[in-house]
């Protein structure tokens, strides 16, 4: 089993960055698929990243291709979301997640944190 806490939201200005941190317990953060999403007020939840357990690959949706960048250190059990060049359309609560599998659905994943609010104002 696996415990996210999430961190690092906050209000940002359109254009601003922030870099969302995301810590796993377990023993086991290695092995696992670590997967970031969002989901805003009245909208259904979106993938926003994901990276893999092994080598490390990432798939980005178009939405924030070029703008976002996951990354991960398995030595600090933890993953990462850098967002740069934000945009009023990025504001939404930020979930991490971890899954077994590689995938952008969020039903392969089993579990998630408690999120983190990000806030870009126009």
């Amino acid at each position: 089993q696996v415990q996210l806490v999430e961190s690092g939201g906050g209000l940002v200005q359109a254009g601003g960055s922030l870099r969302l941190s995301c810590a796993a317990s377990g023993r086991t953060f290695s092995s696992y698929v670590m997967g970031w999403f969002r989901q805003a007020p009245g909208k259904d939840r979106e993938f926003v990243a994901s990276i893999s357990s092994g080598d490390s690959r990432t798939i980005y949706p178009d939405s924030v291709k070029g703008r976002f960048t996951i990354s991960r250190d398995n030595a600090k059990n933890t993953v990462y979301l850098q967002m740069n060049s934000l945009k009023p359309e990025d504001t939404a609560t930020y979930n991490c997640a971890a899954s077994r599998v590689m995938g952008t659905s969020y039903v392969n994943y089993a579990y998630w944190g408690q999120g983190t609010q990000v806030t870009v104002s126009s």
